[in-house]
């Protein structure tokens, strides 16, 4: 597994694999009507201007995740849910941290998720809601480092 800077080439596996991991991993976090928004084309749009923030973990030719990252804070990673287990999570957080990213933010109630950065040494730093998909949530902010 090799984990590199997107292309344009990779728009569209990374779409998919963001719309997937929503579903699967916000299912009961965020309302099914309000998912329906976050579909392949919604990330489509979103991902054709950030190219220079995202990365990629890419097997056998297949792009099984992605990262995006601003100014030393991870503002998203997904692996599509089919790639669970992989260790593309782990290789995108891993590359993330070299380049020194050391904050990120996720729902407070996705396990998964917290589960995995503190696996990886990273500490809650604190609990906060903010506004999403039109309405308050409930986050947690991370560090590292």
């Amino acid at each position: 597994m090799i984990v590199r800077a997107a292309t344009t080439d990779d728009i569209p596996a990374m779409a998919a694999a963001a719309a997937a991991a929503y579903r699967v991993g916000f299912a009961g976090i965020i309302e099914p009507l309000v998912l329906v928004g976050y579909d392949r084309a919604y990330f489509e749009g979103r991902f054709a201007s950030a190219l220079a923030s995202l990365t990629v973990a890419v097997a056998d030719g297949i792009v099984l995740g992605f990262a995006k990252t601003t100014a030393g804070h991870l503002d998203m990673l997904f692996v599509q849910p089919r790639a669970h287990g992989t260790g593309a999570g782990s290789a995108l957080l891993a590359e993330a941290e070299a380049r020194g990213v050391r904050t990120l933010e996720c729902f407070r109630d996705n396990a998964a998720a917290r589960s995995f950065y503190e696996h990886r040494g990273w500490s809650l730093l604190r609990s906060y809601e903010r506004e999403f998909a039109g309405r308050m949530r409930d986050f947690v902010f991370y560090g590292k480092g």
